[in-house]
């Protein structure tokens, strides 16, 4: 069997390379493990301005403006809905969150995003003494069911393999590439977290960071809007919310944690003031990168193994792109953005 490329993961970077191999008629192969599932249990959202520091997100306009047609494009493909847009509201903790907002937002990119106008209107089961600011332009993915209906996808066409892929079987040169009786062109490595065992990109410094979310049922929290406080409360419809996330940066496991929960539960609390039963609690390890860009480039000495890695916290925003300048590089000769090229790790 011969084709053009192998992919390894099937996350969001993955899926989005994919894309563009179906695209130009690339024939391909994937292989997917399910031991990694940080963008299934992700929460989805895009939102260009990191509410923490009311700064943009590192070139978060332009990722949105072509993901947002990418995912549209998805929606007609396997025919299901991915996207729900809605309104973000920050909730400030003093008169200093206020200013700090109308001094962001004479930044031009911000003021496209964040309104002008603070609200001091109180919500029934918030908890917000000095107001919120609105961020237009927000919303999720609903990965989890994108992934779900992907996976379908390649395997109604033969396209999928899932099995560990075995690095050990992997025979590479300079001119060839053999895995099993698979020859193939280019392997592409999108497999998150699990690049600590690829012997041939684990030098590079991803640094897993564990989050936990918690999946609630509140009646009588009637929002329907993304909540951002010291956690994110997203409404999932009837009642339903995701809260999350936590950050830990030791535990390298996929189980939930008790402390995890009471992290959460504590932190929500100071949120909102109507009573919740939680239903879910789930994990997952980010991708993460010391600078906080992706890891995406060409094997220094094997240059048919290439890797898309590394989306941390904001892979929905992208990885339609970078995944985009990846094909490019490869088949198109474009030169990748120096910012997430791999060989800026190179001394």
């Amino acid at each position: 069997m011969k084709v053009d490329y192998i992919v390894v993961g099937l996350g969001l970077a993955g899926l989005a390379f994919i894309e563009y191999l179906e695209e130009y008629k690339k024939s391909y192969i994937v292989y997917e493990d399910d031991s990694q599932n940080s963008s299934s249990v992700a929460g989805g959202t895009y939102n260009p301005v990191i509410l923490k520091r009311f700064t943009p997100v590192w070139n978060g306009h332009e990722q949105l403006e072509y993901a947002m047609p990418f995912y549209e494009r998805l929606s007609t493909k396997l025919n299901a809905s991915f996207d729900t847009k809605f309104i973000t509201k920050k909730v400030f903790n003093s008169v200093g969150d206020e200013n700090n907002w109308f001094t962001a937002l004479d930044k031009p990119m911000l003021s496209e995003y964040m309104n002008s106008v603070i609200s001091k209107e109180k919500i029934p089961g918030v908890i917000g003494d000095f107001g919120f600011g609105e961020l237009t332009g927000t919303g999720r993915i609903d990965t989890k069911l994108l992934i779900k209906k992907y996976r379908s996808y390649l395997l109604e066409n033969d396209k999928l393999r899932k099995e560990r892929f075995s690095y050990e079987d992997l025979e590479v040169s300079q001119d060839n590439l053999i895995y099993k009786n698979i020859e193939s062109e280019k392997v592409v490595f999108s497999e998150g977290y699990g690049l600590k065992l690829n012997p041939f990109f684990n030098s590079l410094p991803l640094n897993g960071t564990k989050g936990e979310i918690i999946t609630i049922h509140a009646p009588e929290l009637n929002i329907d809007f993304l909540l951002k406080s010291a956690v994110f409360v997203l409404p999932l419809g009837d009642d339903y919310y995701k809260v999350g996330a936590t950050f830990n940066w030791t535990d390298k496991t996929l189980n939930p944690t008790e402390e995890g929960k009471k992290e959460l539960v504590d932190k929500l609390q100071k949120t909102i003031s109507v009573p919740f039963t939680i239903v879910e609690q789930t994990a997952g390890i980010r991708p993460t990168v010391k600078d906080r860009r992706p890891l995406v480039g060409t094997h220094p000495v094997y240059p048919k193994l290439c890797i898309l890695n590394g989306l941390g916290t904001r892979g929905v925003m992208i990885a339609p792109t970078i995944a985009k300048n990846l094909f490019n590089h490869l088949e198109k000769g474009e030169k990748l953005d120096k910012e997430i090229d791999i060989k800026r790790f190179e001394n």
